[in-house]
């Protein structure tokens, strides 16, 4: 799990305050992370799909900038952005894809 340097400032504050809940919500995503047979670039898209979906743009950034330092392709990224077209509609995905692009270099966005 992330550590607390590396958290979003809430994130970071929650934390800092609250080791105990802190280290239990972490415990908690590692025992889900480690539930199945997933690879980690398959957890990671997974976890970037459903912040999607819950129209969460933290953590479609968070998602996002793990996946990149964890080697997962912008392409693969921009992907997971435009299979929410048939199922959240077009508008839910370019939100998306904007709080993707966010963080990719200009010349890995989309055109």
């Amino acid at each position: 799990m992330a550590k607390e340097k590396e958290l979003p400032a809430a994130a970071g504050k929650l934390a800092k305050s609250h080791p105990e809940i802190w280290r239990t919500y972490s415990a908690l995503g590692k025992a889900a992370a480690e539930a199945g047979p997933l690879d980690g670039e398959t957890l990671r898209l997974v976890k970037l799909a459903l912040a999607i979906g819950a129209s969460l743009e933290g953590a479609v950034h968070s998602h996002t900038r793990r996946a990149i330092g964890e080697g997962v392709s912008p392409a693969a990224l921009v992907q997971v952005a435009l299979l929410a077209i048939p199922t959240l509609g077009l508008p839910h995905a370019v939100q998306a894809l904007t709080w993707i692009e966010d963080l990719l270099d200009p010349q890995e966005r989309s055109s």
